[in-house]
């Protein structure tokens, strides 16, 4: 497998000192006076290389010393010694994407490094335990960017606090698999123990630097596992939990099996998080209004997103009805499941859908924000119900010959079919009589329109109530005069 610095030869060509001493004229000719040959860019991409080892130190840091973004996804890596030996060749390094390395060895010893510029690190899809989480925040101060997604978390096992009721082993692994009944708590804090099962809670001291979080994709299923992120990040600002099956937002424990949880009001699931502007649960397994509610206890968070809840699913109410309760429900949210801000008046319309939702409701079932929009808004009238739908039937006058008959049709009969049906009522064919059709509201303007066409439906000629269809023999030669009896 090649080393990083075998992998940029590879890619960039770089020319050897001889060619360059052979061809002195001809690279003054055509070759700036530094030559790409001799640097690399400083947006470095070497995905799926096979990657492994960094190379030579020197001949690394003249090629990459102006290197401010690297992209090493999906390589070989797996010995943080070497990732340490090629950061430190970047004096400028600002970004680093180490995603699908299995990254699973313990971090020990690491190597004095300066990486001050340093401000996002991607690690998705690469297991790094929560042990050498805490080693790479160390090293990284200046951090403010991380992603963790993927990496098959059911628990966070960093925590700025001691919690009595912690287990001391969280997600052990089988017994056969794991030498945990060997090992005390200290020796598993350190580094060393780390690789035993990675199961063991750790106290460690926050970090201010962290504003935005990545952990899409990770089981993890009770806010209160994400609380302890709120303690090691204060700062935080932006969280991604899409993909979690988050059961509910209760800074408590959740009980294995649970459709709606309550808790009292001196339970604070945003007390952690009072930085937090961005927050995106989309695809959690929440199916409880009451979640909505604990989101609007949030003093920063500006934009939501809420997309597939299975609490969505179960709501007899349309997409944006749904949008609107939620709207309604959460006065700080400036933008909702993205796209543009939420306006004022779409704001106040879904405040006053809320009303008149609840209104009619039983006041047991109304939730305490309706009473603030009531306050807000006043007490609101019921909105009239009026059916827009076209009348399915109307009242008709038939006039054959001297025979007047009164009859409601239904609109949405072919000419055809009414034919057949008038054949039954005045005695003459179907296929012998033609049809006229009188507008009673333009009569003096319009003359009788013949109904010629069998496919086609009355409600395209605009039949209405108190309208009146004349039927003629088909050997009368003319369309009939309008009398004044009719």
């Amino acid at each position: 497998m090649p080393t990083l610095l075998e992998a940029l030869e590879e890619k960039y060509g770089f020319a050897q000192t001889s060619d360059i001493e052979a061809e002195p004229e001809l690279l003054m000719l055509r070759l700036p006076k530094r030559t790409p040959l001799q640097s690399v860019p400083q947006v470095l991409v070497l995905n799926d290389c096979g990657i492994d080892q960094a190379g030579a130190a020197e001949d690394l840091k003249k090629k990459c010393n102006t290197v401010k973004e690297l992209d090493l996804a999906q390589n070989k890596l797996e010995n943080w010694n070497e990732i340490f030996s090629i950061l430190t060749q970047m004096p400028k390094i600002e970004f680093v994407n180490l995603s699908l390395n299995r990254l699973e060895t313990p971090i020990i010893a690491p190597p004095p490094c300066s990486m001050t510029n340093l401000r996002s690190l991607v690690l998705n899809n690469t297991k790094l335990n929560w042990f050498n989480v805490e080693e790479l925040l160390k090293l990284l101060p200046c951090l403010e960017e991380l992603h963790l997604s993927l990496n098959e978390y059911t628990h966070v096992l960093l925590d700025t606090i001691e919690d009595d009721d912690d287990q001391e082993f969280v997600n052990c692994k089988p017994s056969d698999e794991c030498n945990c009944d060997d090992e005390t708590p200290s020796s598993l804090g350190s580094n060393e123990g780390s690789t035993c099962c990675n199961a063991y809670r750790k106290t460690t001291n926050a970090h201010d630097g962290v504003k935005k979080l990545h952990l899409n994709g990770n089981p993890i299923t009770d806010w209160f596992e994400i609380c302890r992120l709120g303690r090691v990040f204060p700062q935080l600002e932006a969280l991604f939990l899409a993909e979690c099956p988050l059961r509910s937002i209760s800074p408590l424990p959740s009980p294995p099996i649970e459709e709606e949880i309550e808790t009292n009001d001196n339970q604070t699931p945003h007390e952690h998080f009072k930085n937090l502007q961005l927050l995106n649960l989309s695809s959690a397994n929440i199916n409880s209004w009451t979640d909505i509610d604990r989101l609007s206890k949030f003093p920063a968070l500006k934009n939501l997103r809420v997309q597939n809840w299975p609490l969505w699913s179960k709501c007899n109410s349309t997409e944006q009805e749904r949008r609107q309760f939620v709207i309604a429900r959460l006065p700080q949210i400036e933008v909702l499941n993205g796209g543009g801000p939420i306006g004022s008046e779409e704001r106040e319309d879904a405040e006053r859908a809320f009303i008149r939702y609840y209104m009619e409701r039983p006041e047991n079932e109304r939730p305490s924000r309706f009473d603030e929009l009531q306050a807000k808004h006043g007490r609101l009238d019921p909105l009239v119900k009026i059916d827009l739908r076209p009348e399915k039937k109307v009242q008709i006058k038939f006039t054959f010959k001297d025979r007047n008959e009164v009859r409601y049709v239904n609109i949405y009969r072919t000419v055809s079919d009414l034919k057949l049906r008038l054949e039954k009522l005045f005695g003459h064919p179907a296929n012998k009589m033609r049809l006229f059709y009188i507008d009673r509201s333009y009569e003096e303007l319009m003359e009788p329109k013949e109904m010629r066409y069998p496919s086609k439906q009355l409600y395209t000629f605009k039949i209405a109530t108190g309208d009146e269809i004349i039927i003629e023999p088909k050997d009368c030669p003319k369309s009939p005069e309008k009398m004044e009896a009719t």
